[in-house]
């Protein structure tokens, strides 16, 4: 896996874990939650894609 995919995925992966402990529950963490997974396939799919 590339340094730099690993990199994003793992900045992903932190930003999530500090939406769920910092936000309270409800619309708001739950659309970070989205949108960061979205970021994170969106990142997948050029990384497959070669860009």
């Amino acid at each position: 896996m590339n340094k730099r995919l690993l990199a994003a995925m793992s900045t992903y992966t932190i930003l999530a874990i500090l939406a769920g402990t910092t936000l309270d529950g409800g619309m708001m963490r739950n659309f970070v939650w989205i949108l960061l997974a979205a970021l994170a396939f969106k990142t997948y799919i050029a990384y497959r894609a070669g860009w």
